[in-house]
């Protein structure tokens, strides 16, 4: 079989990129196409093949991919892949939408309905401003239209996670022909490390790209002028106005290496997780690292995260209800290899087996149809 990968965007390290990993050490001869690739902000992808698209040319488009939403269906429609058997498309975009012959196979690993068109659209609506916006009218109208049709065009569609599989159906009309939950690196944040904290007291965690459907803002007002303490990991849009947004118990720590994130998850009091996630692969690296996660009760976190067995949950992004949830995962006791042992069921050998399966399923399958 000649496989090939097709992903949205190159242009950072997330849990997306993770799947890509593992993908590409099940295939590791299959190219990536993409609409652009940024080398210096995805390192994780050198040495790979990578075919980028006519995008990629254009200036200022590996750092503001954003700008050139209307031509990315366009890009990824240019793409040939007739010399392959099987095309593989991990996407919460526009990489679904790609045109394959009738004998290659396409099978799309959703991540998600494309977010500022169906999911969250009010975040991308705001930041565009109100005469933006009135002007962006027209084109996200036309998108809509167009990702709906991108979204018929894969013969196999498999979901993340429950919650992407009632999106699937709800905005695409599609019913997923599997759900195989992402891989996570079990061992990897389980190993000890021999630092100590990385704070002198104990500390709540944050793990996430600082944009703004994320709510981080919400945990923020909450721990505001409050007796603890939050240390917030990761980088984005929105850090100069978090920055200014939190007294001086909160603490930024920007982009940090993989050891620095083992210990700051071995070594927090637990995770706050205050985004509706479409599976959340941060909840169970903290989980098999030994620690529990107070999780906001929505999205892929209900499907991570044990209720009072490896978290908590709140209802609500007002202040007093996370402090309340706080408060109250400070009075049960979690026992950390319970954690560890919930985690192990998301391991990436048992994704890889589940995933090999499918693909080689479906196409013998599909051989006899053409």
């Amino acid at each position: 079989m000649k496989i090939a990968l097709v992903y949205d965007r190159i242009n950072k390290i997330g849990g997306a990129e993770k799947v890509l990993e593992v993908l590409h050490q099940l295939w590791p001869q299959a190219p990536l196409f993409t609409a652009v690739y940024n080398p210096s902000t995805a390192k994780w992808a050198k040495g790979w093949d990578i075919k980028t698209s006519f995008i990629q040319s254009i200036p200022f488009a590996k750092r503001h991919h954003e700008w050139f939403a209307w031509l990315t269906p366009l890009a990824f429609e240019s793409f040939n892949f007739n010399n392959f058997d099987i095309v593989i498309s991990v996407t919460s975009a526009e990489a679904k939408g790609i045109i394959t012959s009738p004998r290659t196979l396409h099978i799309c690993y959703l991540l998600t309905p494309t977010r500022y068109l169906w999911v969250q659209p009010q975040n991308y609506s705001s930041s565009l401003g109100p005469i933006l916006n009135k002007l962006a009218h027209p084109l996200l109208s036309n998108l809509r239209s167009w990702d709906q049709l991108a979204a018929q065009r894969p013969d196999k569609i498999i979901a993340i996670s429950q919650t992407v599989a009632k999106r699937c159906q709800k905005f695409y009309r599609r019913q997923p022909d599997a759900i195989i939950y992402p891989p996570v690196d079990v061992k990897k944040f389980k190993q000890k490390t021999t630092s100590r904290s990385l704070l002198p007291t104990p500390y709540y965690l944050i793990v996430s790209r600082l944009v703004a459907y994320k709510n981080i803002d919400a945990v923020i007002k909450a721990f505001n002028n409050w007796d603890r303490h939050l240390v917030i990991v990761g980088a984005g849009a929105q850090k100069n106005k978090l920055q200014r947004l939190a007294k001086s118990n909160i603490h930024f720590t920007g982009q940090i290496s993989d050891q620095k994130l083992i210990n700051y998850y071995q070594t927090c009091q637990a995770l706050i997780m205050p985004q509706e996630e479409d599976f959340g692969i941060v909840a169970l690296e903290v989980q098999a690292a030994g620690k529990p996660v107070i999780a906001y009760n929505k999205g892929g976190a209900t499907e991570t995260v044990i209720k009072n067995q490896t978290g908590i949950f709140f209802s609500s992004l007002k202040s007093d209800i996370i402090r309340k949830a706080v408060i109250k995962y400070e009075r049960i006791r979690f026992s950390s290899q319970k954690l560890h042992n919930h985690a192990q069921t998301f391991n990436i050998v048992k994704f890889k087996k589940q995933f090999k399966t499918f693909v080689e399923d479906q196409w013998h399958k599909h051989q006899k149809t053409i």
